[in-house]
């Protein structure tokens, strides 16, 4: 993704949805973003030259419409692991668009990458979310007790990983 997504990303961070679901809020009323169309503007296009992160597009095929993005950031080179998230928008939603996008950079990243793990959170709340990562084959590692304040009350953080030998098997080489 580049900057002229901006436009479409600046739409989905003010779903409200997707704002609950990332943990990037504290209630579900409907509340202004920090984010400006500039300022997305620029993140995106500093990060399509970084080289902390690959951050993708999930486009609709039918309609090649952006309906989403998937990020493989926080990248450690000795580790050979990184971060992972994603969002998609209400267009994309229910359609199976999350769990193709999402295995197909797992894969990528394990696989052409070279990564050995990479890692997620999930709040509690989202099991949508966690039944995704389940069936790509994350697997749960720990829970963070009372990790956000939501609503006047405590949510936990699911800790989720996948190993390159969870998906090809075998001991993973350095």
């Amino acid at each position: 993704m580049q900057g002229q997504d901006a436009e479409v990303i600046h739409r989905l961070i003010h779903d409200p949805e997707v704002a609950v679901l990332t943990g990037s809020v504290h209630t579900s009323a409907p509340q202004p973003s920090s984010w400006s169309v500039e300022a997305l503007r620029e993140t995106y296009q500093q990060w399509s030259t970084s080289e902390d992160r690959l951050v993708l597009a999930v486009i609709e095929r039918k309609t090649e419409t952006m309906v989403g993005e998937v990020v493989l950031n926080d990248w450690h080179e000795e580790n050979r692991s990184c971060g992972f998230r994603t969002l998609i928008g209400p267009e994309g939603r229910g359609k199976g668009l999350g769990t193709e996008a999402t295995r197909m950079i797992i894969r990528y990243g394990l696989q052409s990458l070279g990564l050995h793990r990479i890692s997620l959170e999930v709040y509690d709340f989202n099991p949508r979310a966690r039944h995704v990562y389940e069936k790509v084959g994350f697997t749960h590692e720990g829970t963070g007790r009372d990790a956000l304040w939501f609503e006047d009350r405590w949510v936990d953080v699911h800790y989720m990983s996948i190993l390159d030998t969870d998906i090809f098997g075998g001991a993973s080489s350095r």
